[in-house]
C-alpha cells in the first residue's frame, strides 16, 4: 500500500529505518571489489577503455582480435553521397510535411513521401564511424580464441588499466591496455618470450563507413567493402601514420612504439596493416592516436598509463560516493555493483563535448546520433553526485544549439526556441515520424539551470542560462494553445508523449508535459526574478491557465480523452511517464496525491513491465522513493526485466539494442535522490535496516 506524504516525512521512523556509519568511506577498496575479471570474450559488451569523448572496446585478448569491437569518438562522423533521384540532389531539395495544427499549417521535419530519398538521407547522415580495428598477430597462424588456453582478463575499475594474459602454445602472452584521459589514444604493452620469436605483432584495420541501418550494432562498419575507401602508410623512426579517407572524410591513425619494428601493408586489397618488433626483447610497447590531423605529439605507454592512473583515481575519489552493506545483503550488493560499473561506463561513455548516444561509444543506435530528450536521462546524475566537471564538458550544448533551435521555432511561426529531437553535432534535428512531435525536452534546461543555480547561486549562473531559458520559455508559451471552449491552454496535437505511442492527431494535454510545462515556466519566471527582470505576463497567464490534469475512473490516464488506456497494450508499456509528475518532478500545484496514489496502484497493476526498459525502472524507482517506499525503490532498481550483464552494461529492449546508457543514468540518478533526499526530505532513503555509507551528494528538487 502507498502511504500519504505525511508518512515519509516524519524524522521518527527515518531514524528507525536507516543507520548511517560516520566513518570515511574506503572508496578504492570498495571500487576494486567490482573489478571485472572475465575469461571469455562477450559480443555486445565489450571490456573498454576511454574517456567520455573516445572509447576503445576489447576482446579477451585486451585488443580486437577475434571480436571486432569499436573504436568511436565524439568527433569521427561521415557523411555519404547524396542521393541522384531528380529534384533530390541537395539538402535544399527537403521541404518536410505541412501539418495541419489549431487552424493552420505547420510545417515539421517528418519524411516526405514525394522525397524520400534525400528525407532518407537527413535521417542517416551524418552518421558516426568506426576508427578500426586493432589486435594481435600471430605470424599469419590460424587462430581463434578456442586456441587460447589459461585466458584471464582484470580491468582494474581504480586506474582504468585492462590487464589480459593467456597461452599460445604453451607461452604466456601479457597484454595492457589503456586509454588516454585527454586525447583518442589508446596505450598497449606487450610481454611474452613469443616476441623474440617473430610471431607476434599487432594488426590495424579499417571499415568502411555504412550509415544504412539505424542500429548498425553490435560492430560498426563494413569490412568487405575495401573498394570504397582508401588507406595510406607512411612511416619512419618508430612511427607510422596511416590516413583513411572514406568520400569527403578523413582521419589519422598516429602509431608510434618503444623497440624497433617493421609495418607494412597486410595485402594490397586490404586496409590492414601488420607491425611486427624486432627479435630483440620480450616487451613491446605502443600508442596509437586517432585524430582529424596527423599529430606528431604521440606520447610513450607509460605517459598515458600514468596519466589514465592518476585521471580515474581523481575521478573516484572525487564527488559523491554511496557504500551499501554489500556483505550482509545479497540485493545491496547487486545494486553496488551496478552502481560501480555504472560510474566507470558513463565516465568512458556520456561523458564527452556532446550528450551520449544511446549506446555511447559502444556501438552505434540511431547512426550514433543523440536524443535532446534524452539528455535529462545521460546528465541529470551527475548533479546529484557532484561532479559538476563532467557534467559541464556537455551541458554546453544548449548554447550552442540555441540558433539552430530559434530558426526552427521561427520557420513554425513559433517564438522563441524549439529543441529538436535526434541530433548531430551540427544542432540539425533529422526528419522523423517522432522526432518533430516530441515537445518533452522542451523544460529540460530549466531544470539543469536550477540544479546548476542550487549550487552556484551566483550571477554569472544567472546570465549563463537567461537567454536559453528565455528563448525556451517564449517558445512553450506560444505552443499552448488557448481553447475558447474550456477556456484553457492545450498542450498539442499534434504531438507524442514521453511514451511515443498514441495517435498524434488524437493526443492532447498529456499528463507528464503538462506538469513539466508547469515546473518550466515556473523556473523561467523565478529566473527572471533573482535577476530582478520583469516577467513576461504570458508566461504567467499560460502557466496558471494550462488544463488541468486528465482523470479517468479517479486516476491520471495518459492524456486527455485517451479511451482504454489499461486495458490496450500498446499504451499499458513503455514510458510510464506520467509518474513522472512525482518523484521525476517536485510536487506539481494541482497534484491531488490521493489521485497519484491511485494511479501508482493502477500503474503496478495493469503496466506490461516485461516490455518496458531503459530509464523506465529508476523513474519508477524514484516515484517510490518520493512516496516513501524505499524497499520499492530498490525492487525496480534490480527488477527482473532491468537487467545489467556481467560486464555492466545496462540490457536494452526489445527494439534497442544493448547497452542502453539511459538506465545507468537512470540508475545513479535515483540512487542519487535515495541518498541525498530532496526539499521537504532529507536523506537517506534506503530499505529498513541498511547500513549505508554516504559521501558528498546533492539534494534534488
Amino acid at each position: 500500500m502507498l502511504l500519504p506524504r505525511s508518512w515519509w516525512s516524519t524524522s521518527t521512523l527515518i531514524a528507525i529505518a536507516f543507520s548511517v556509519a560516520e566513518s570515511k568511506i574506503d572508496r578504492e577498496a570498495i571500487v576494486r571489489q567490482f573489478n571485472l575479471k572475465l575469461n571469455q570474450s562477450h559480443a555486445y559488451s565489450p571490456v573498454q577503455v576511454g574517456n567520455g569523448n573516445f572509447a576503445f572496446g576489447v576482446d579477451v585478448t585486451g585488443l580486437q582480435t577475434f571480436v571486432p569491437h569499436n573504436t568511436l569518438s565524439s568527433w569521427a562522423w561521415h557523411n555519404s553521397s547524396l542521393p541522384t533521384t531528380p529534384n533530390q540532389t541537395a539538402i535544399t531539395d527537403y521541404t518536410g510535411v505541412d501539418w495541419w495544427t489549431h487552424d493552420r499549417l505547420v510545417n515539421y521535419a517528418q519524411p516526405n513521401p514525394a522525397e524520400k530519398d534525400i528525407s532518407q538521407w537527413m535521417i542517416a547522415n551524418p552518421h558516426r564511424i568506426n576508427l578500426g580495428r586493432i589486435g594481435l598477430w600471430f605470424g599469419g597462424q590460424d587462430v581463434s580464441e578456442e586456441t587460447l588456453v589459461g585466458k584471464i582478463q582484470e580491468l582494474d575499475l581504480w586506474t582504468g588499466v585492462i590487464y589480459s594474459t593467456f597461452l599460445f602454445n604453451g607461452v604466456q602472452v601479457q597484454v595492457q591496455t589503456v586509454a588516454s584521459p585527454e586525447t583518442d589514444t589508446v596505450a598497449i604493452k606487450l610481454q611474452s618470450e613469443l616476441l623474440k620469436t617473430g610471431i607476434l605483432g599487432v594488426f590495424f584495420d579499417f571499415p568502411y563507413a555504412s550509415g544504412k541501418d539505424k542500429f548498425d550494432a553490435p560492430f560498426v562498419g563494413i569490412w568487405n567493402a575495401t573498394a570504397n575507401h582508401t588507406t595510406e602508410l607512411k612511416s619512419a623512426n618508430s612511427r607510422a601514420s596511416i590516413r583513411h579517407t572514406l568520400d569527403a572524410t578523413s582521419y589519422f591513425a598516429d602509431v608510434a612504439w618503444d623497440t624497433e619494428a617493421s609495418i607494412s601493408r597486410f595485402s594490397n586489397d586490404t586496409h590492414k596493416y601488420i607491425l611486427v618488433p624486432k627479435k630483440t626483447s620480450d616487451t613491446f610497447a605502443l600508442t596509437v592516436t586517432y585524430s582529424p590531423e596527423s599529430s606528431k605529439d604521440t606520447e610513450t605507454f607509460q605517459k598515458v598509463k600514468e596519466k589514465a592512473t592518476g585521471w580515474w583515481s581523481d575521478y573516484w575519489s572525487s564527488g559523491a560516493f554511496a557504500s551499501l552493506p554489500i556483505n550482509t545483503n545479497t540485493s545491496a550488493k547487486e545494486l553496488q555493483r551496478r552502481i560501480v560499473l555504472s560510474q566507470y561506463l558513463l565516465a568512458v561513455n556520456g561523458a564527452g563535448k556532446d550528450p551520449a548516444q544511446e549506446s555511447g561509444l559502444v556501438n552505434n543506435g540511431w547512426y550514433g546520433k543523440f536524443h535532446m530528450e534524452m539528455v535529462f536521462w545521460h546528465l541529470a546524475h551527475w548533479t546529484l553526485w557532484d561532479k559538476w566537471s563532467i557534467y559541464d564538458r556537455s551541458i554546453a550544448v544548449y548554447e550552442r544549439f540555441h540558433q539552430a533551435n530559434c530558426d526552427r521555432a521561427r520557420k513554425q511561426s513559433y517564438n522563441g526556441a524549439r529543441i529538436g529531437k535526434m541530433s548531430d553535432p551540427s544542432g540539425r534535428s533529422a526528419p522523423g515520424g517522432i522526432n518533430s512531435l516530441l515537445i518533452w525536452q522542451q523544460p529540460h534546461p530549466m531544470f539543469f539551470a536550477e540544479m546548476e543555480y542550487r549550487k552556484f547561486p551566483t550571477e554569472t549562473t544567472l546570465r549563463k542560462w537567461d537567454v536559453i531559458l528565455t528563448a525556451v520559455a517564449d517558445f512553450m508559451v506560444s505552443y499552448a494553445y488557448w481553447n475558447v471552449s474550456t477556456h484553457v491552454y492545450d498542450l498539442g496535437p499534434p504531438m507524442y508523449p514521453v511514451s511515443e505511442n498514441t495517435n498524434p492527431n488524437q493526443t492532447v494535454n498529456p499528463t507528464f508535459e503538462l506538469a513539466y510545462w508547469r515546473f518550466g515556466l515556473n523556473v523561467a519566471e523565478q529566473w527572471k526574478l533573482r535577476q530582478e527582470k520583469p516577467i513576461p505576463a504570458d508566461w504567467h497567464f499560460v502557466k496558471e491557465n494550462l488544463a488541468p490534469f486528465p482523470i479517468e475512473n479517479d486516476v491520471y490516464v495518459l492524456y486527455d480523452g485517451v479511451k482504454d488506456m489499461w486495458t490496450t497494450p500498446a499504451l499499458a508499456e513503455d514510458h510510464p511517464g506520467l509518474l513522472g509528475i512525482y518523484g521525476w518532478l517536485p510536487p506539481d500545484p494541482r497534484l491531488n496525491l490521493t489521485t497519484f496514489n491511485l494511479t501508482v496502484e493502477k500503474v503496478y497493476q495493469s503496466w506490461n513491465f516485461p516490455n518496458s526498459y531503459g530509464w523506465d525502472f529508476p523513474l519508477l524507482a524514484i516515484t517510490a522513493a518520493r512516496l516513501g517506499d524505499a524497499e520499492r525503490a530498490v525492487h525496480w532498481l534490480l527488477d527482473a526485466s532491468n537487467q545489467f550483464d556481467e560486464v555492466g552494461m545496462p540490457v536494452g529492449g526489445t527494439r534497442v539494442p544493448t547497452p542502453y546508457f539511459p538506465a545507468s543514468a537512470g540508475l545513479l540518478l535515483a540512487v542519487g535522490m535515495m541518498a541525498g533526499g530532496w526539499d521537504g526530505m532529507d536523506g537517506p532513503n534506503f530499505p529498513k535496516g541498511w547500513q549505508v555509507v554516504l559521501e558528498g551528494f546533492q539534494k534534488a528538487m
